[in-house]
């Protein structure tokens, strides 16, 4: 682990030229360090995200959490802009990927970056950390509990978005994927319709399950918290981006 590091509020060009704004950490030394872009969850650039990022610089990692709300509060806490995302039904998938190359794009103006980007996201992320990986050219992605890969939002449901699991046949990387035997977005039928699919097109992927634990099991500040899963998940998610971001 790395005993000191910067972080800082940044500037990012996002999808169609916007500027928003970023989350940057990064562990103090010259490196050469990967990058991982954290994709935050439907709460939106809170603080819980913020200590996701600083924890993987810590471990050796560039790390930056684009704003995906930043549009529609850009003077707003995150909650209220997280709570105008819902209201409009939530990140387009095409400004995503804008919004995530920028960030990702960041790590080349850094001399310490070794050429070498992850993703992971939870919830909302989770399902954008797929679309990434089935869409932009990256290293290695993680989907913590993403909802809607596979299934439409119930009704009710605010969020307009539709399921992607059709993208698997376009994957360009290493998928982890972590997910809890009690979630109902996704379920352990979506989770297993996601892996049938990934098994079909040959994508290199490894999934892990865990029971008593339901959605959000990461989040230390919420009562969905559980520490078994998410120290497992942890170590597995380190073990995994040091195979395949970590370069010699």
């Amino acid at each position: 682990m790395y005993s000191g590091l910067t972080a800082e509020e940044i500037r990012i060009t996002g999808h169609g030229g916007d500027e928003i704004n970023a989350y940057l950490a990064r562990p103090v030394g010259p490196g050469p360090f990967p990058g991982v872009a954290v994709i935050h969850h439907m709460p939106g650039w809170d603080e819980s995200t913020i200590e996701i990022a600083l924890k993987f610089a810590l471990h050796g990692y560039l790390a930056i959490v684009p704003n995906l709300h930043y549009r529609e509060g850009p003077d707003s806490s995150p909650d209220d802009a997280a709570a105008a995302s819902r209201g409009a039904g939530g990140v387009p998938d095409e400004r995503f990927l804008g919004d995530l190359s920028g960030a990702v794009d960041h790590f080349a103006s850094l001399p310490e970056f070794n050429g070498k980007a992850g993703v992971i996201g939870y919830c909302s992320g989770g399902r954008q950390a797929f679309l990434a990986a089935c869409s932009l050219e990256i290293d290695a992605a993680v989907d913590c509990y993403g909802a809607f890969v596979v299934g439409d939002p119930p009704e009710g449901m605010p969020l307009k978005v539709t399921p992607i699991v059709h993208l698997a046949e376009n994957i360009h990387c290493p998928l982890l994927g972590l997910f809890g035997n009690d979630d109902k977005f996704p379920t352990p039928e979506h989770v297993d319709v996601l892996e049938a699919e990934l098994k079909r097109v040959g994508a290199t992927y490894e999934f892990h399950r865990y029971d008593g634990a339901g959605h959000g099991f990461f989040s230390t500040d919420r009562a969905m918290y559980r520490p078994e899963a998410a120290t497992d998940g942890w170590e597995r998610i380190f073990e995994f981006f040091g195979r395949y971001l970590v370069t010699a």
